[in-house]
C-alpha cells in the first residue's frame, strides 16, 4: 500500500521560506517521477516541480523557477520542496505526488498514480 505523507506546511510572510517534506512508503515500482502540485480553490491543480528518481533530473513550473528546489533523500524515502522568496500568490494547498515511470517535460503532463493528502501553505503580504 502506497502512502505519501506531507509535512512542513504553514504560514509565512512574503519573502520568507518553507520546506515541505513528503515521506513515501510502499513505492515498489522500478522508477517513479515524484512531484509537488498545488491548488487554489476554484482553480485547476498546478504542477510545481518534479524529480526523476532514476537520474535525479528536475523540472519546474515557470512561476517557481529560481525560487523553489525539489530534492529527494533516497535513504529516508523522503521528497522535499524548498521554497524561498515566497509570494502571496504561492498560497495554496500543496500535494505530493508519484507517477510510475519517467518524468515528462512539463509537470502538468504527469498522470499521477498516487497523491498525498495535501497541506496548506499561506503566504501573507
Amino acid at each position: 500500500q502506497v502512502q505519501l505523507v506531507e509535512s512542513g506546511g504553514g504560514s509565512v510572510q512574503a519573502g520568507g521560506s518553507l520546506r515541505l517534506s513528503c515521506a513515501a512508503s510502499g513505492l515498489t515500482y522500478s522508477r517513479y517521477c515524484l512531484a509537488w502540485f498545488r491548488q487554489v480553490p476554484g482553480k485547476e491543480r498546478e504542477g510545481v516541480a518534479a524529480i526523476d528518481d532514476g537520474n535525479g533530473a528536475t523540472t519546474y513550473a515557470d512561476s517557481v523557477k529560481g525560487r523553489f528546489t525539489i530534492s529527494q533523500d533516497n535513504a529516508k524515502n523522503t521528497l522535499y520542496l524548498q521554497m524561498n522568496s515566497l509570494k502571496p500568490e504561492d498560497t495554496a494547498m500543496y500535494y505530493c505526488a508519484a507517477a510510475k515511470g519517467f518524468c515528462l517535460p512539463h509537470v502538468d503532463l504527469m498522470t499521477v498514480d498516487y497523491w498525498g493528502q495535501g497541506m496548506q501553505v499561506t503566504v501573507s503580504s
